[in-house]
């Protein structure tokens, strides 16, 4: 790992909404039997309201406190596949937190792809400005070198979620996370 950070024995994923996140991180958490955590549904429940109405009602800096909060909460805990939202790279204490939880891995979207998968952007507070694809592009220029910092990048693009969990868990074990779990089909 060569950075000087003790990491625990789960894996992270970050990348911008539509990514796959919840979706590989549902079978990442199947196939290794660990716990599946979207910290945007922690964030729902420990607030009480949806994100589009948490944005809307408190705003994003508000969003960003409580978001930071259940990382910390989530830091000691061990096998699991963690969820993070899009945003939670932007801020450097989030970035050391993911990094100190687990393996980082960046799910790489295209532009195109992600916006094919988010449609209109329902649910999807920063898409509200304007068209899915130009938000989404220039939200991945804002981001692609924080989302770069993680321990592996894999490209979503023209594969299955299935492939891409497959992949994260060959990585992984290569890395030393995930190797000593017994693996479902």
């Amino acid at each position: 790992m060569g950075d000087g950070i003790e990491r625990r024995p789960n894996l992270v994923l970050v990348g911008l909404m539509g990514c796959g996140k919840t979706t590989v991180g549902r079978l990442l958490a199947h196939l290794l039997t660990w716990e599946l955590i979207d910290t945007d549904r922690m964030i729902e429940e420990r607030t009480g309201v949806s994100i589009p109405q948490l944005f809307q009602e408190k705003g994003e800096a508000y969003f960003r406190r409580v978001e930071k909060e259940v990382l910390l909460d989530l830091k000691d805990k061990e096998r699991m596949v963690l969820a993070t939202g899009g945003g939670a790279v932007l801020d450097g204490t989030n970035r050391r937190l993911l990094k100190e939880t687990g393996l980082v891995v960046y799910l790489k979207t295209s532009p195109a792809v992600l916006a094919a998968r988010v449609g209109h952007g329902e649910g999807r507070p920063l898409l509200k400005t304007g068209d899915p694809g130009v938000v989404l592009t220039a939200l991945l220029e804002e981001r692609e070198g924080f989302y770069r910092e993680a321990d592996l990048v894999v490209t979503t693009d023209g594969r299955t979620p299935r492939q891409v969990a497959e992949e994260i868990i060959r990585l992984a074990q290569g890395r030393g996370v995930g190797e000593a779990v017994p693996r479902r089909g």
